[in-house]
């Protein structure tokens, strides 16, 4: 069984900071991608940061340039960095991650969400 839990949500105001982490656990054999997703009030859960366990990262263009994703293997844990926040920015942040897990075949996994809230 693996397991992805999330941390560091919150409410902000406008221009502030907020640092998510999300850790992986259980009988993992490998990861290849962790990323973020987000989901806002009303619309569908969209895309906002990956990165491989090369260390390539992507971004939506929403974010690049605010946000900063980073990852530390050996934790099995990936961050999300986000700076100048906007109230745009405000959804429930999904941690991802495509997971080989011991005994299975490579499968994509979600954790439970974290409300982050941009308001003055």
């Amino acid at each position: 069984q693996v397991h992805l839990v999330e941390s560091g949500g919150g409410l902000v105001q406008p221009g502030e900071s907020l640092r998510l982490s999300c850790a992986a656990s259980g009988s993992i054999f490998s990861i290849y991608v962790m990323g973020w997703y987000r989901q806002a009030p009303g619309k569908q859960r969209e895309f906002a940061a990956t990165i491989t366990s090369a260390g390539t990262t992507n971004y939506a263009d929403s974010v690049k340039g605010r946000f900063t994703i980073s990852r530390d293997n050996a934790k099995n844990a990936v961050y999300l960095q986000m700076n100048s926040l906007k109230p745009e920015d405000t959804a429930v942040y999904y941690c991802y991650a495509y997971i080989n897990a011991v005994g299975d075949k490579p499968s994509p996994y979600w954790g439970q969400g974290t409300q982050v809230t941009v308001s003055s």
